[in-house]
């Protein structure tokens, strides 16, 4: 996951140059594109509550209607992450110091919520243990190649597994897209959804001996195709819809998921929605277009957006030691127990962002520079 700005931000009346024009001045800040980060984290949190049963009759058909499809919000992660990445890249960018500014970016929180979830693990009842092998497997990030151990200890980091493996792939992918025009930026993001297409047709068809939703080369498109439209917007050559009706198109894909019964196929239903709507978001930004998704509250709650959703299936799992598993409550009761799984993972989310990742981030940014002077 990661962030199109630090901080809200006033876009400018008019459209500035392409980025791609001043190669030595940084990208303009998008906020909007924050604040929708935090709309697809309340979606995968409320998946997760679904999943959990918090609700019984009504309310559980209800948000069966509303969040089946939630896990769409981490492909939504995938494409923005290749966007961002693209649309922030510095030109004369060692792959070392990107590598370094990306370990900055998730790690600390990584570890804090693998001690969370150790702690967990082995205190509290009913609590997989996993073993030294899956442990250190989630600890570096690998443990979503093989199916066995991709959900130990906090189950959503096997999307920061596939997020390394983009983090590695990253450098080549901006070299060849830098040596690309807009037919050959439109030619790589075409590819890409065939790519997605052609895997949600053969995982259907059960030609892969495990689901590979969570396997890393399989989500490598989406993160492909939100790099190659960050190259058509820096261009200046994107010419796909606007805001409103690229984020119409992303509803209809949304509850089109339910009818897909496979995890990966349900990526397809989502691809274009997606992949539209975050550009648009960005000339949104960028030309001073009305924005819902640049609001300061949106911004703000995006920044925290990293931290919550790496923390609440961990509250989740802990409640049901209160709750019990598969609780069915009732619509009034099962929306009360809701709203506190809620606040309590947001108010952990501000106290990791602001005590861990923010701080060991600027820490750890510090020390190539400070080994640099030295030098």
């Amino acid at each position: 996951m990661t962030t199109a700005t630090q901080a809200p931000s006033t876009a400018p009346a008019a459209a500035p140059p392409s980025p791609a024009a001043q190669p030595s001045a940084p990208a303009p800040a998008l906020p909007s594109l924050t604040g929708l980060r935090w709309m697809a984290a309340v979606l995968v949190f409320g998946l997760h509550v679904h999943n959990f049963r918090y609700f019984g009759g009504t309310g559980g058909r209800l948000m069966t209607w509303g969040f089946e499809a939630g896990a769409s919000g981490v492909s939504f992660f995938f494409i923005l992450s290749g966007f961002v990445l693209m649309w922030s890249a510095r030109p004369g960018d060692r792959a070392p110091r990107f590598w370094w500014r990306r370990v900055a970016r998730i790690y600390p929180v990584h570890l804090v919520t693998v001690v969370l979830a150790l702690v967990m693990a082995f205190t509290l009842p009913r609590q997989p243990r996993p073993t030294l092998p899956q442990g250190l497997a989630d600890v570096f990030l690998v443990h979503s190649w093989w199916r066995p151990w991709w959900q130990t200890l906090d189950p959503v980091s096997w999307s920061l597994a596939c997020e390394a493996f983009f983090y590695a792939a990253f450098p080549l992918l901006a070299l060849v897209l830098r040596r690309l025009g807009g037919r050959g930026a439109t030619a790589l993001a075409a590819l890409s959804v065939l790519a997605v297409l052609a895997l949600a047709w053969t995982d259907s068809h059960h030609w892969w001996d495990q689901p590979i939703s969570s396997f890393p080369a399989a989500r490598l498109p989406e993160f492909v195709l939100g790099a190659a439209t960050a190259r058509l917007v820096l261009l200046g050559r994107w010419r796909g819809p606007g805001l409103e009706a690229s984020l119409a198109l992303a509803v209809i894909g949304y509850f089109l998921v339910p009818q897909v019964t496979d995890d990966y196929a349900a990526t397809a239903c989502t691809l274009m929605g997606f992949a539209v709507l975050i550009p648009a978001a960005a000339q949104a930004d960028l030309r001073g277009l009305p924005s819902l998704w640049r609001r300061r509250g949106l911004v703000r709650l995006g920044e925290l957006s990293f931290a919550f959703y790496m923390v609440h299936l961990l509250v989740l799992r802990a409640g049901t030691h209160l709750l019990g598993t598969r609780p069915r409550f009732d619509l009034l009761t099962g929306t009360a127990a809701a709203l506190v799984a809620f606040t309590v993972s947001l108010g952990l989310s501000w106290l990791l962002y602001e005590g861990v990742e923010g701080p060991a981030r600027r820490l750890l940014l510090r020390l190539p520079a400070r080994r640099r002077a030295a030098a």
